[in-house]
């Protein structure tokens, strides 16, 4: 059996890691209940992982599979010192919804340190390779090392079913405006 290599992202990968992205969320409710109409989703989701990717690639925690077929984006608990970066400009609806899904999302995470995995994609052409398992391990591995746990959240009762099978839990649970799922690891 062979290993999959995993690299840690830089910023010239910023445009394969975005095209992945866009095209494995695509169908997830959350990204499309933010970004809904079809003919905008592809830049407003883009500049979206965009600006997740700018404000996280320089932690080091941004780890890929293949080039970018998978990408695991990994935030470690952080003292705010991480540079700024500007969130990218979106019509006042859009920004709203994001607003909402944020305020849910921030109420729901634990109050202690973690690690969190904000976003986890395979390239549909890609799926079935478990690639998303080995990004997602790099992360588990560094938050087992500084022995905290991983928290993340989806927007699937199926995502939910497949995190639960790689040994992660429910913790919480909501479902306004969005339902969602957080799960944690660790523990």
């Amino acid at each position: 059996m062979s290993t999959t290599e995993i690299t840690v992202a830089t910023p010239a990968d910023r445009s394969r890691v975005l095209d992945t992205l866009v095209a494995t969320f695509v169908e997830d409710p959350v990204i499309r209940w933010c970004f809904p109409d079809d003919a905008s989703y592809p830049a407003q989701a883009g500049a979206f992982f965009g600006y997740l990717f700018d404000k996280r690639v320089g932690l080091g925690n941004i780890f890929l599979a293949e080039g970018g077929n998978a990408v695991a984006i990994w935030e470690p608990p952080t003292d705010g010192a991480v540079a700024p970066v500007a969130a990218p400009s979106m019509p006042a609806d859009v920004q709203q919804r994001l607003d909402a899904y944020d305020r849910m999302m921030h109420a729901l995470l634990p109050a202690e340190p973690y690690w969190y995995l904000g976003v986890l994609g395979t390239h549909p052409d890609h799926h079935g390779r478990r690639l998303g398992h080995a990004v997602m391990a790099e992360g588990l591995k560094r938050a087992a090392d500084a022995g905290l746990p991983a928290v993340l959240e989806t927007a699937t009762e199926g995502n939910v079913r497949m995190y639960q099978r790689a040994g992660w839990q429910v913790i919480a649970s909501g479902t306004d405006p969005v339902p969602i799922w957080v799960l944690a690891q660790g523990r």
